[in-house]
């Protein structure tokens, strides 16, 4: 497609909208729009949902049946999502919970 078609009049600005709108997610115009984010669909944030989740999971799983001796495992790390860095991901969760905290919540 010639672009120039617009000038020319052989294209409609209507078209040329609808045909950058649905350009793909590697098109360069997606990429200057949206950087990162343009790569992860839908399916790729709930993937990293599931798998902080899960992680949680076994955190708190490990947390409660060590030995009151043993140090306690280290919270998990969150996937890092598109346009954030690891340090942002980091501030907005809150504080690991103490494994007295677990223990008075599980038992």
């Amino acid at each position: 497609m010639d672009l120039l078609d617009w000038h020319r009049g052989r294209l409609t600005s209507r078209r040329l909208a609808v045909l950058v709108k649905h350009m793909p997610r590697d098109s360069a115009v997606a990429q200057e729009l949206h950087g990162e984010a343009s790569e992860w669909s839908v399916c790729d944030y709930l993937l990293a949902a599931a798998v902080d989740h899960l992680a949680a999971a076994n955190w708190m799983f490990a947390s409660v049946n060590t030995d009151e001796d043993a140090e306690p495992p280290a919270p998990p790390v969150p996937v890092p999502r598109p346009g954030e860095t690891p340090a942002e991901a980091a501030a907005d969760e809150p504080g690991a919970p103490s494994r007295g905290d677990l223990l008075r919540f599980f038992s």
